[in-house]
């Protein structure tokens, strides 16, 4: 099912109007799970990081022991080609991905030698600036390398993280903050996060446990260029729990405030409203 409207396809070398089949049953994709994707973002006329993003994907593709196709140059050709179809006040969101076809002799492992690529574009707004989220905390928690493929933006980590914003709304609260495998904060069940103390920036460091995202790479580049002391660190719920501002990042909103954490209240602050202007600011010199 589509999230978007406006949906252009391009698959087997072609752009497609609307949302073209592309997976076949027999798929390895389909019923074992060997697909990967990736998110980028236009908006404004501008597609900040594309080039990241395609990169990534096709980082996703081998980590899944899926062969990529298609080399970063050549696919942000492609998508770029797409939205020409795309007014500059649309906000789209595109989406790149792989998945297997054959599998080997056992069926498990994927046949490298066939590979499914498509990219989904499909117009969905971006959030508004006065956006923001709730947090709670859930039973569910981040993998690790030995247990699944987190080096990887493959879909078949993302049914862990449906489980943790229902848990999360049941509670009565938008999101959930997660713990890794030790019991330290991860990350959000649907992006990356970051909290402030005396004027300071903290993340928590990226251990392995979830995909350090490109956005939140950006807002610590922008963030330490403007003066901020940002730290990639070990942080406990303790942490955000004293913290005097806390803010989500992911490519599909990039700056969120959070205004609560169970009974924990913030206001929105002044270093999500900056690390906000500071992206769009630097988006716009990629344009």
């Amino acid at each position: 099912m589509a999230t978007g409207k406006n949906i252009r396809t391009y698959f087997e070398g072609s752009w497609h109007d609307g949302d073209v089949p592309i997976m076949r049953a027999a798929d390895h994709g389909a019923w074992l799970g060997s697909g990967v994707f990736d998110g980028a973002r236009y908006f404004d006329g501008m597609a900040p990081d594309l080039e990241a993003h395609c990169a990534r994907v096709n980082r996703s593709a081998q980590a899944l022991m899926v062969t990529p196709t298609v080399s970063t140059e050549d696919m942000v050709e492609i998508v770029r080609e797409g939205l020409k179809t795309y007014g500059k006040d649309k906000a789209v969101y595109i989406r790149p991905m792989y998945w297997g076809i054959d599998g080997d002799i056992t069926a498990i492992v994927p046949n490298a030698d066939t590979t499914g690529f498509a990219i989904c574009l499909e117009e969905i707004p971006m959030a508004p600036a006065t956006a923001s989220a709730t947090l709670t905390t859930t039973r569910f928690r981040r993998p690790v390398l030995e247990d699944a493929v987190v080096n990887a933006k493959a879909g078949c980590l993302y049914p862990n993280n449906a489980r943790m914003l229902q848990e999360a709304r049941s509670k009565g609260f938008s999101n959930a903050l997660v713990a890794d495998a030790m019991g330290n904060v991860a990350e959000t069940a649907t992006a990356n996060i970051f909290m402030v103390k005396d004027g300071e920036v903290f993340t928590p460091i990226a251990n392995g446990t979830f995909l350090a995202g490109i956005t939140r790479a950006r807002h610590m580049k922008n963030l330490r260029a403007d003066g901020y002391n940002v730290h990639e660190t070990v942080l406990t719920f303790a942490d955000f729990h004293a913290a005097d501002e806390v803010f989500m990042s992911g490519n599909m909103s990039k700056v969120t405030p959070v205004t609560a954490l169970d009974d924990t209240q913030y206001q929105v602050g002044p270093v999500a409203r900056r690390a906000r202007e500071l992206y769009w600011d630097w988006a716009k010199t990629t344009a």
